[in-house]
C-alpha cells in the first residue's frame, strides 16, 4: 500500500498522469526531461521497495537475476562506447554517447562484481563447516 501511495504522489507531482491539467485548452504536452526524471524517481522507488521486501532465503536468486540483467547492460555499454556516425563523421555527440557507453560499462562491470562477490559469501554460510 505505502509503496501506491507514494507511486501515485510522484505521479502527480511530475504530471504523467495530469497532461491534460497542463493548460487550460489541454493541448501542452508534458516536458520529455520531466517525464524520463518521473520514471527514474518510480523506477528508484520500485526497485528500493522490491529488494528490501525480499526474504533473506531469495536474495542469492534475486543477485543471479541482477546479474543477468548487468549482463545485458554491458552489451548495451559496449556498443554504446564503440558508437560511429553513420556519415563517418566524428561529432561531439558521438563523443558523449562513447563517454556515457563508457561510464555504463564501468558501472555496470562494478555491479556485476559485487553481485558475484555477495552471492558466493551467501553461498558459503550454506556450507557445511570443516571441523
Amino acid at each position: 500500500m505505502k509503496l501506491i501511495k507514494c507511486t501515485l504522489a510522484l505521479a502527480l507531482i511530475a504530471g504523467i498522469g495530469l497532461p491534460a491539467f497542463a493548460s487550460p485548452g489541454g493541448t501542452e504536452a508534458v516536458s520529455p526531461m520531466v517525464y524520463l526524471a518521473a520514471v527514474f524517481a518510480l523506477a528508484c522507488f520500485v526497485g528500493y521497495y522490491v529488494v528490501w521486501s525480499v526474504t533473506p532465503a531469495l536474495h542469492t536468486p534475486l543477485m543471479s537475476v541482477t546479474n543477468a540483467i548487468s549482463g545485458v547492460v554491458v552489451v548495451g555499454a559496449v556498443m554504446a562506447a564503440a558508437a560511429t556516425a553513420m556519415s563517418g563523421e566524428v561529432t561531439q555527440d558521438i563523443w558523449i554517447a562513447r563517454g556515457i557507453g563508457t561510464a555504463a560499462l564501468i558501472f555496470a562491470s562494478i555491479n556485476i562484481f559485487g553481485g558475484f562477490l555477495v552471492t558466493r559469501r551467501m553461498l558459503a554460510m550454506y556450507k557445511k563447516k570443516g571441523k
